[in-house]
C-alpha cells in the first residue's frame, strides 16, 4: 500500500504542473479531466496491491568448496525455483537467499552466521554444514530467535533439548550406531575396533557407539584415530598396528575422501581378504562412489549403513534434471541424500514463511554484550517464535519421502544395509524403527535376522568369501598369549612351578596345566602361548588368586590358568569359561570310633522289639509243646509246676540246641523243626551283629553341622590366600576362631595337635585328602556352592567360546579320566558313615515272616491237636446227648428217683474210666512194643 500511495502522489504533482500552464479559460476542462483521471487511477493502484509478493531474506551457510557444500546450495536453489513455479500465484512471500561461505572453519561458519543476523536480518539460515559449527551457531540463533536449520550435522548431543530454535533436517547418529549393533549382534560378534577421523564429525559418535555396542556384550578393546590430513604413510602405521590384533570387524566412520584412502591401503596390505570385517556409517556410505574401479576393488564386501530412499516417479525425475544439470556444471557431484534434504527442507521452510502470512518481518535491537562492537544491540526477530511453531508443523512429501520434524529434528525410521559387490550397492536388509523403538533388523524378504539365520543370508565378505567371519584372528606377528600360572607351596598336583637346571626357565606343571593344554589342542586353530608363574624376583608368590586374576584385566596376561575358582567377585573383571571340576566348598571334620565297650554290649545286636518278641514266641512255643506232650510225654505230664519249668526249658533250650527231652507226637515234632529253623537263623544273624560291633570300626564324625562349629566356638581352618576366608566371615565365623594352613600335610598335622577341630576347603582338594585317609577324616554335608575351578580371559575375549567348548569336549570324553587318574591314582572310595551304623543292629522288621511262618504252625497243629482229641471222645459226648433225650417218666417215690439217677451216673462214670483205663494200656502198650524196635 505505501508504493501505490507514493504512485498516486507522484502522477498527482505532474498534473498540478500542467493545469497551471493551462489558459485560465481551459481550467474548467482542465478540472474536468483531472477528475476523470482520479476515478481510473484508484482501482489500478488497489489491483497492482493484490500483486504485489513479500521477500524475505534467509541465510545460507555452506562451505562452498566442499562436495555437499555445492550440491546443496544448488538443490535449494532448485527447490525454491522449483516451488514458486508451480504455486507462484498462490504464495504471497517469496525467499531470498543470502549465501556465505564458511571456509570450512568453525569461526567462519560462525562470522558468516553473525553478518547474516546482524547487517541482513536473516529470518532463518540453513546450514552449517559440520555439527562443531553448528555448536556456535546455534548460540547466535538462540539469541536472535532465528530458526538454525541444518541437513548435515548428525552429532547427537545436537539434541532438540538443547535449543528450541534448532532443527536436524538429517539423521541423529544415535538411530545409525543402533542399526551397527543389531547387524553386529545378529551375527555374535563380542569385539570391534571403530576407525574415525579426528574430528568433532569422528569422536562425535564413538560415546553412543560404545553404549550401544555394550547393550550387546560387545566391547571395544581399541580405537583408531586417523587425522583427517593423515598421509597414506601414516594411513598405513595406523592399518598395520590393527593387524597385530585379534579383532577383525572394524567400523569406519570418517569423510569419504579419507575413507576411500584408507580402503585402498588396507588392500594393499591385504587386509581386505577373508576374516575381516568392514562396516562403514552412512557418512561414507551415502558418499560411496563405485564408478572408479580403483575403490570398487578395494571395498569388495564392504558393508554400509544408509537411510534408506523410496524410489518414487517425482525422485527420478529430480534425478534426470539433476544428473543434466551436472553435465552443464563440472563442478557439480552425484546427487545424494543430503542434497534430497537440503531440497526439502528449503520447501519445508518457504511453507513456514508462507503459513505466517505476509508481515512486517522486522527485528528489534537489544544490548547483549555490554560494549562488543560485533555483538552490541543485537537484532531479535520479531516473528521467530511464530516461524519457529510453523516449522515444526509442516508436514509433506517431498522427494526424500515423508517429510516433517519429530522434536525439531528429522524423522528417520529405516536404514538401509548394503553390500558392496563389484561396482554394485547390494541391499541385504534393512533395519526399522517403531514410534522410536528399535525393531528387528530384516532381510530383503522380511524375515527377522537372527543370530541362528544370519547364515542364510547372501552377503559377500572381503576376500571373495561366502562364509561368515568369526570377528577375529590370532594376530599376523605369532605374538604368543601370555598365560599367567600360580605359584603355591600347597597341594602341587593341580599347578606345580619347577626350574629346569639344563634351561634355567621355569617350568609348569600339574593337573590344571594338562587340562588346559589339552583344551587348546581340540581349538580348530593354532593358538600359540607361553606359561609365566607369578612370581617375584626371589620366585614367591607375587600375591593373591585375586592380584593374579587382576593382571589379566590390566593386559599383562593374556589368561591366567590353574586352580582358580569361578566366584561373583572375580568376574567383575575377567571372563571365566566353563568350569572343569566338581564345585562347592565342604566341611572335613576327623571321626571317632563309636563302637560300644560298656558290660551290655551283648545286648545291642537286637533291638528291643526283637528281644521282646522272640521272648513271647519262645514262651508261646514252650506251651504250644505242653498242649501237644503232656497226655503222651511221661516227660510233660508230671506236675504242674514241673510241666511249667519242663516246657520252659525244652523252648529256651532251643537257642543252643540242647534240650534232652525228646517229642513224641507228630504234631509237636513238626513245630520245632520250624522252631528250631527259626531259632538258628535268629542266633546266627545275632552272633553277626554282635562280632560286628565287637571287631570292625564305627566310625562317625565329630561334628555334624556348621551351627554345632559356630555355637560350641571351636577352631576352624582354612586354605592360605583362598576365598574361604571370606565365606567363613560371611556364615559368622568368629574370626578368632578361624586358622590358615598352608597345605594339606600342613592341614593333617593341624588335626593331629588339636589345633582345629574342623576345616573348609574346596572339593577338588579335599575329594583326594579324604581318600587319602579314610579312617580318620570325613567330610560333611552341607556343601557351600561355588563355581569350581575355570580359566580366565579378559573381558570379551573371543577365545572364551571355543575354550569352553573344548572344556566339554574333554571333560565329557577318555581324557579328563586319563588325566586325572595320572595325577591322583585310583582313589579309594571310602564308606558311607551314614549307612554303617545302621546295618549292625537286627531289628523285627527282617523276621517278622519268620515268626508268622511259626506261628501259623504251631496254631494249625493245635488246632489239628483239638480236633482231633473231639473226634476220639465223640462217643463220649454223643452218650451225653442221649442222656440228655430220655423220657423222664413218673417215679412213686423221691428215694427210688434217686437211686436211678445216682446208679446211672456211676455206670456212665465207670464206663468213662473203663474207657481210659483201655487207651492207656494201649498206648502204653505201643510205647513198649516201640521201645523193644528200637533196641532190636
Amino acid at each position: 500500500m505505501n508504493l501505490c500511495s507514493h504512485r498516486e502522489n507522484v502522477l498527482l504533482h505532474d498534473q498540478t504542473n500542467e493545469v497551471k500552464e493551462m489558459s485560465r479559460k481551459d481550467t474548467l476542462m482542465g478540472v474536468l479531466s483531472i477528475a476523470l483521471f482520479l476515478c481510473f487511477q484508484v482501482p489500478f493502484a488497489e489491483a497492482a496491491a493484490e500483486n504485489i509478493t513479500i521477500p524475505v531474506n534467509v541465510g545460507v551457510v555452506l562451505d562452498a568448496d566442499t562436495e555437499i557444500g555445492k550440491m546443496g546450495m544448488k538443490c535449494i536453489s532448485m527447490a525454491l525455483s522449483d516451488l514458486y513455479a508451480s504455486h507462484g500465484s498462490s504464495y504471497r512471500t517469496r525467499l531470498v537467499l543470502n549465501t556465505r561461505d564458511s571456509k570450512n572453519t568453525v569461526v567462519g561458519a560462525a562470522a558468516a552466521a553473525l553478518d547474516l543476523l546482524k547487517n541482513v536480518e536473516v529470518q532463518a539460515i540453513l546450514g552449517p554444514m559440520t555439527s562443531m559449527q553448528a555448536n556456535f551457531v546455534i548460540n547466535l540463533g538462540d539469541v536472535a530467535q532465528v530458526p538454525i536449520i541444518s541437513f548435515s550435522a548428525t552429532r547427537p548431543s545436537l539434541s532438540y533439548t538443547r535449543s528450541e530454535f534448532f532443527f536436524r533436517a538429517t539423521l541423529n547418529d544415535l538411530s545409525q550406531v543402533q542399526a551397527i549393533s543389531a547387524f553386529i549382534h545378529a551375527f555374535g560378534w563380542k569385539a570391534a575396533v571403530p576407525i574415525y577421523v579426528h574430528n568433532e564429525f569422528g569422536e562425535g559418535i564413538i560415546p553412543f557407539l560404545n553404549d550401544a555396542l555394550e547393550e550387546i556384550n560387545t566391547n571395544l578393546p581399541y580405537r583408531s584415530v586417523i587425522h583427517p590430513l593423515a598421509s597414506d604413510d601414516e594411513i598405513l602405521k595406523e592399518l598395520y598396528k590393527l593387524m597385530t590384533m585379534q579383532t577383525r570387524i572394524f567400523i569406519v566412520h570418517m569423510p569419504f575422501s579419507l575413507g576411500s584412502r584408507l580402503f585402498m591401503k588396507a588392500k594393499e596390505i591385504r587386509m581386505m581378504s577373508k576374516g575381516y570385517v568392514w562396516i562403514t556409517t552412512d557418512g561414507m556410505t551415502n558418499f560411496l562412489k563405485l564408478e572408479n574401479s580403483t575403490i570398487a576393488r578395494s571395498m569388495q564386501g564392504v558393508i554400509g549403513i544408509k537411510p534408506h530412499l523410496r524410489v518414487t516417479k517425482r525422485l527420478q525425475d529430480f534425478a534426470y534434471r539433476w544428473r543434466n544439470n551436472s553435465q552443464e556444471e563440472a563442478s557439480i557431484q552425484d546427487l545424494n541424500i543430503y542434497g534430497l534434504w537440503a531440497y526439502d527442507v528449503t520447501i519445508a521452510l518457504a511453507m513456514a514463511v508462507e503459513k505466517i502470512g505476509p508481515r512486517y518481518f522486522s527485528f528489534q535491537r537489544i544490548n547483549v554484550s555490554n560494549g562488543s562492537m560485533d555483538l552490541d544491540s543485537f537484532p531479535v526477530s520479531t516473528v521467530g517464535k511464530d516461524l519457529q511453531h510453523a516449522l515444526v508443523g509442516t508436514s509433506f512429501t517431498g522427494i526424500s519421502g515423508d517429510f516433517h520434524f519429530k522434536n525439531r529434528q528429522l524423522d528417520t525410521s529405516i536404514f538401509e544395509i548394503i553390500n558392496v559387490v563389484g561396482k554394485e550397492k547390494k541391499v541385504i536388509g534393512f533395519w526399522t524403527t517403531e514410534n522410536g523403538t528399535p525393531r528387528n533388523l530384516t532381510s530383503m524378504s522380511g524375515d527377522p535376522i537372527l543370530p541362528s539365520s544370519a547364515a542364510s543370508l547372501d552377503i559377500l565378505w572381503p576376500g571373495d568369501s561366502k562364509s561368515i567371519p568369526k570377528g577375529w584372528v590370532i594376530p599376523t606377528n605369532e605374538k604368543k598369549l601370555r598365560i599367567g600360572v600360580p605359584v603355591k607351596d600347597g597341594f602341587s598336583k593341580f599347578v606345580r612351578v619347577i626350574n629346569d637346571p639344563k634351561s634355567n626357565t621355569p617350568k609348569v606343571l600339574g593337573f590344571c596345566i594338562d587340562i588346559f593344554d589339552a583344551v587348546m589342542a581340540t581349538l580348530p586353530y593354532h593358538v600359540p602361548y607361553d606359561y609365566f608363574p607369578f612370581e617375584n624376583a626371589d620366585g614367591k608368590s607375587a600375591g593373591s588368586y585375586d592380584d593374579m586374576i587382576y593382571q589379566v584385566y590390566l593386559g599383562n596376561f593374556d589368561a591366567v590358568v590353574g586352580d582358580i575358582t569361578i566366584i561373583a567377585n572375580r568376574s567383575n573383571y575377567v571372563d571365566f569359561t566353563l568350569p572343569y571340576t566338581e564345585s562347592g566348598v565342604t566341611m572335613i571334620v576327623p571321626v571317632k570310633d563309636k563302637k560300644q565297650k560298656t558290660a551290655w554290649v551283648f545286648l545291642k545286636p537286637l533291638t528291643w522289639d526283637l528281644w521282646l518278641t522272640s521272648v513271647c514266641f519262645f514262651i508261646f512255643f514252650a506251651f504250644v509243646i505242653w498242649i501237644l506232650e503232656r497226655k503222651s510225654n511221661e516227660e510233660f505230664g508230671q506236675t504242674a509246676p514241673q510241666q511249667l519249668g519242663t516246657s520252659l526249658w525244652f523252648s529256651f533250650s532251643t537257642m543252643v540246641f540242647s534240650q534232652r527231652e525228646k517229642v513224641v507226637t507228630g504234631l509237636a515234632r513238626f513245630v520245632v523243626i520250624i522252631w528250631c529253623f527259626v531259632v538258628l537263623i535268629l542266633t546266627q544273624s545275632y552272633t553277626a551283629s554282635l562280632t560286628s560291633m565287637l571287631t570292625v570300626s564305627q566310625l562317625e564324625p565329630t561334628l555334624t553341622s556348621i551351627d554345632q562349629l559356630i555355637q560350641n566356638g571351636v577352631k576352624v581352618g582354612y586354605p592360605k590366600g583362598s576365598f574361604v576366608l571370606a565365606l567363613l566371615k560371611q556364615l559368622n565365623f568368629n574370626e578368632a576362631n578361624l586358622k590358615m594352613y598352608y597345605s594339606l600335610a600342613d592341614l593333617h598335622k593341624a588335626f593331629l595337635y588339636g589345633r582345629v577341630a574342623a576345616a573348609f576347603d574346596e572339593l577338588p582338594y579335599m575329594k583326594p585328602f579324604v581318600a587319602k585317609y579314610c579312617s580318620k577324616y570325613t567330610m560333611v554335608a552341607p556343601t557351600l556352592k561355588a563355581g569350581g575351578f575355570g580359566f580366565a580371559f579378559p573381558k570379551g575375549s573371543p577365545l572364551l567360546p571355543d575354550v569352553s567348548r573344548g572344556i566339554l569336549t574333554i571333560t565329557e570324553g577318555p581324557e579328563m579320566s586319563k588325566i586325572e587318574k595320572g595325577w591322583f591314582g585310583e582313589q579309594n572310595v571310602c564308606p558311607d558313615l551314614t549307612t554303617t551304623t545302621s546295618s549292625n543292629r537286627v531289628d523285627v522288621n527282617s523276621f517278622w515272616g519268620l515268626f508268622l511262618i511259626v506261628g501259623a504252625a504251631s496254631i494249625l497243629a493245635l488246632i489239628v491237636f483239638f480236633s482231633m482229641l473231639l473226634y476220639e471222645h465223640r462217643n463220649l459226648f454223643m452218650g451225653a446227648g442221649k442222656s440228655k433225650r430220655i423220657d423222664p417218666s413218673p417215679t412213686i417215690g423221691p428215694s427210688n428217683s434217686s437211686e436211678e439217677i445216682e446208679g446211672s451216673g456211676k455206670d456212665k462214670e465207670d464206663s468213662v474210666i473203663n474207657h481210659s483205663q483201655q487207651n492207656s494200656m494201649s498206648r502204653s502198650t505201643s510205647v513198649e512194643d516201640n521201645e523193644e524196635m528200637n533196641e532190636g
